[in-house]
């Protein structure tokens, strides 16, 4: 087995939005690549430790008619990759294990956001646009809940009223319609993979109610990006069991300074103010 062939699989599966089950079973893929092409459906069930129809649904979600037809690409395509002598510039053990085949797409994710903003006209519009909402509501549930939390928390020191949402349904749209009746002309919202449908379902309330929504999200094509008036991609990673999230994290940072860069004055004003009322209260050890 090489390093080489366990990268191509990982490429066959980067990018797919596979359940956590699904993902053992393409790690586990990776984790046999020399007999990848050969192993039955029964006996990859068996080494996932799931069912044999999640092997079969697991083909399916990556596009295949069944399980058969992903097994015989993956013959196809890697066949004279199992078990190939090392070249001569390849040293022994020069494999990288998981985490750092996960950490090194995490990278990926970075420099691809990196390159997303040598345009930073979307960012700085969302930026102005955030910070004169007020009030400012900010959505996000299930795995993009921590984020919508993470900003709100350092948000709520350069601006007067952040309001977190994190309801759904008729309880969602009573607090759009106080929020928007306080003045808010515009709701941040972050929805990431698997995309609740409750998520998308707010993000097209809070257009109803008249607010303008900008959305992290981690593709301009994700399901959110057509409910949405800007949209700010930031991809996540897929290479472990669950999702990781280090760009749209930065992200978050990124669309705090497009906030105090929109509003300099305020925004510095308040971060002084808060510091004044820290060092009063002795908030932080010296």
């Amino acid at each position: 087995m090489t390093s080489e062939m366990e990268r191509r699989l990982l490429e066959l599966f980067d990018g797919q939005r596979l359940t956590p089950a699904q993902r053992r079973i393409a790690r586990c893929l990776v984790d046999n690549a020399g007999q990848a092409g050969y192993l039955s459906s029964g006996d990859l069930a068996t080494l996932a430790g799931v069912s044999q129809p999640s092997v079969t649904r697991f083909a399916t979600a990556l596009g295949f008619d069944g399980y058969h037809a992903l097994r015989d690409t993956i013959r196809v395509t890697f066949d004279g990759y199992a078990h190939r002598p090392l070249r001569d510039d390849e040293p022994a053990g020069s494999e990288t294990n998981q985490f750092q085949q996960a950490l090194s797409a995490e990278i990926g994710n970075l420099q691809r956001l990196a390159d997303a903003l040598a345009d930073p006209k979307p960012l700085a519009e969302a930026g102005a646009l955030l910070i004169g909402s007020r009030p400012l509501p900010v959505f996000g549930m299930r795995a993009a809940r921590a984020l919508a939390d993470a900003f709100t928390y350092f948000a709520a020191k350069i601006h007067p009223d952040v309001r977190l949402l994190h309801e759904h349904g008729s309880l969602l749209a009573d607090r759009l319609d106080q929020a928007r009746g306080a003045g808010a002309v515009a709701m941040l919202a972050f929805v990431l993979p698997r995309y609740p449908r409750e998520a998308v379902d707010a993000l097209r309330e809070a257009r109803a109610a008249g607010l303008t929504v900008v959305t992290v999200t981690d593709s301009p094509v994700s399901p959110a990006a057509a409910e949405s008036d800007i949209v700010l991609p930031a991809p996540v990673g897929s290479r472990l069991v669950f999702d990781s999230h280090s760009a749209p994290t930065a992200m978050v940072t990124m669309l705090l300074q497009a906030m105090c860069d929109a509003d300099p004055t305020e925004t510095q004003a308040r971060l002084e103010s808060f510091e004044r009322s820290a060092t009063t209260r002795q908030v932080f050890l010296p």
